[in-house]
């Protein structure tokens, strides 16, 4: 592993302080976060230009619209989340309806008081980035895509894409695991899948820092797995930067077993685990864009996604 993370740093690893200082403080003008940072801001955006996202049933601004959950008498399942929240934190996901309960993708059920409460927790800013006061909303649950069902625990994977100057530069499926609690979070015990950007097949991943090939739950190979709607995603992802005009970008999609893929959220702080995943570092690739020439994020994204296969390849 030691001589392993030698050779990983020698071809190109990028760390947490060249990312900030010559990456994300360079290319995300600091105007533009609360258009990333905020998940309803960046729904609205999406909404705007046509581009797929779960769909928003409705939200809760202030303690006094908690009557409003009534409505959720309606759905049998959704997913309650903070307009502010990271890492995961905050997000209340309701897969079944149980007489006068609700039912967690873990089997407990919770009552209409137990929803009030949590999303009391959210308003007053508990899971908000600095815990500033914040927005509760209520959105459709994504029916995971059957091809991700043998490596995934109870939650919904999800394909987190780097975006660079408008150009697709690394990928990674995240897959849920019991230790994460269902959701696709590296950072709650998830795991990270490297995938090919060519072809959109995983190769093997990474839990925990450690490299692996297997599903910690399931024990199924990680490696191997075809994405559905590969060419759609990068083509939505090469998309995005006309939207959000963020230079360096995480964008994570989720693929429905009926919608097929929609975009969760974006995020202008991606984590760097996603080299781990693909064995390989991020620098050579930002670095071949730069030395393309000229303002490559001007560019239409046909000729970006052109760019990107050239980098891949390099």
């Amino acid at each position: 592993m030691i001589q392993f993370l030698r050779t990983f740093y020698q071809a190109g690893l990028l760390g947490m302080n060249r990312r900030n200082g010559n990456y994300t403080l360079v290319r995300n003008p600091r105007k533009l976060y609360p258009f990333v940072d905020d998940k309803l801001k960046t729904k609205e955006l999406l909404i705007a230009n046509g581009i797929a996202s779960p769909e928003l049933y409705f939200t809760i601004e202030r303690n006094s619209e908690l009557n409003n959950l009534s409505r959720l008498n309606m759905f049998k399942d959704f997913v309650i989340k903070p307009a502010r929240g990271a890492a995961g934190r905050g997000i209340f996901v309701i897969v079944d309806k149980v007489g006068d309960y609700w039912k967690k993708a873990s089997g407990e059920l919770v009552s209409m008081e137990d929803i009030e409460y949590h999303v009391t927790n959210i308003i007053a800013g508990l899971y908000s980035l600095g815990g500033v006061s914040d927005r509760a909303f209520v959105e459709y649950r994504v029916q995971s895509h059957e091809v991700f069902l043998p490596v995934t625990f109870q939650g919904v994977p999800d394909i987190r894409m780097i975006l660079y100057r408008g150009v697709p530069v690394m990928s990674m499926l995240r897959l849920p695991t019991k230790e994460s609690g269902g959701r696709a979070n590296l950072h709650q015990g998830a795991v990270g899948a490297g995938v090919d950007m060519l072809d959109g097949v995983t190769l093997g991943g990474v839990y925990h820092d450690q490299l692996i090939e297997h599903h910690p739950d399931t024990n199924v190979s990680i490696r191997g797995i075809k994405i559905p709607f590969w060419p759609e995603l990068l083509e939505a992802a090469a998309k995005i930067y006309d939207v959000f005009k963020l230079g360096y970008v995480g964008v994570d999609f989720v693929i429905d077993q009926e919608l097929g893929p929609l975009i969760l959220e974006l995020n202008a702080r991606p984590g760097l685990n996603i080299q781990l995943a693909n064995r390989t570092g991020l620098l050579p690739r930002l670095n071949a864009i730069d030395r393309w020439g000229g303002l490559v994020e001007n560019l239409a994204w046909e000729k970006r996604m052109e760019i990107s296969r050239k980098v891949i390849k390099l």
